[in-house]
């Protein structure tokens, strides 16, 4: 069995090691333009070239949660996109969600602009229940996000395309419970793969179905948010704020108008980031299975796209 390793912007040779330690009967290498036919490969962000070269894989392993850029190119007529479950993501993005939604209930970014003008200030407690929180897509990191913030004592929503059921969660599905769902929140945190029907989901209507004083947390990709939408709703007043993880072009370009806006807190695409060892273990777990004729876990349907 060979293993082949594609993955941009990544160094290579842990990988490497870590997958011959966890598959010890396989050969496992780097690919190069014009290597020899591998059985499954580790990828992350791969040219077209290399897939052009690989028409008999039988697995492409992502090894991130987001497979969008990998479907939008043309893959190997029988290989199974495989994208990783959770291996250490979702208790990353349960933390980052949680952080940006009890800094903007508590208002610590306020206490931190007071106590950094040298001004000892007191603003009056919110009240949780004003605070219902709405997770967009309810996966393996939308349904750990939200039950993490149940922990919190505020109101929970979910929605995602197929009825799902999350235990201390109100659940909405389809297009049809959509606005509902949008309008019974304050908070809207976007965990939704990015497919043809949520490219540009966050924008004005949506947005602006939020109660008065939203506000958005934006961790799954930057093209589900009309950015200019965002500025105008904000700069009206209807949306309080915005926590942004992700942006149409990374880095974020220095020109944008997110750098400065006064009721935007950026991060540099940090919420979740790949962990090698657990992501290592778990693809080797999969690759195994399919070898043995199994079904694994995180296999793509390329028309859902996701």
């Amino acid at each position: 069995m060979h293993i082949t390793f594609c993955c941009a912007d990544t160094r290579p040779e842990p990988w490497l090691e870590g997958l011959r330690a966890a598959l010890p009967g396989a050969t496992v290498s780097e690919w190069r333009p014009g290597a020899a036919q591998a059985d499954h490969a580790v990828v992350w962000s791969p040219p077209q070239q290399f897939l052009d070269e690989q028409p008999g894989l039988k697995g492409l392993f992502n090894i991130g949660a987001g497979v969008d850029a990998l479907l939008k190119l043309k893959l190997p007529p029988a290989a199974k996109v495989v994208r990783l479950d959770d291996a250490g993501m979702s208790v990353q993005m349960a933390e980052y969600v949680c952080h940006a939604v009890i800094r903007h209930f508590r208002e610590f970014d306020g206490y931190e602009a007071d106590m950094g003008a040298g001004r000892w200030s007191f603003r009056k407690p919110r009240t949780r229940a004003d605070f219902a929180v709405g997770v967009m897509g309810l996966g393996v990191l939308g349904q750990r996000v939200a039950k993490a913030l149940r922990h919190f004592e505020f109101p929970v929503h979910g929605w995602s395309r197929s009825a799902k059921a999350v235990e201390g969660v109100h659940c909405h599905a389809g297009a049809d419970q959509f606005d509902g769902f949008l309008s019974a929140c304050r908070v809207l945190v976007n965990l939704l793969p990015l497919t043809p029907d949520t490219r540009d989901i966050l924008n004005r209507r949506t947005l602006s179905r939020l109660q008065p004083g939203g506000y958005l947390i934006n961790v799954a990709r930057g093209a589900h948010l009309v950015d200019e939408d965002l500025i105008a709703l904000l700069d009206e007043g209807h949306l309080a704020g915005a926590t942004l993880d992700v942006f149409r072009t990374e880095p974020l370009p220095a020109e944008h108008g997110f750098w400065k806006h006064p009721k935007i807190t950026l991060t540099p695409h940090t919420s979740a980031r790949t962990l090698r060892d657990e992501s290592i273990a778990q693809i080797a777990g999969k690759i195994l299975a399919l070898e043995r004729g199994e079904p694994v876990a995180g296999v793509v349907d390329p028309v859902r796209g996701y």
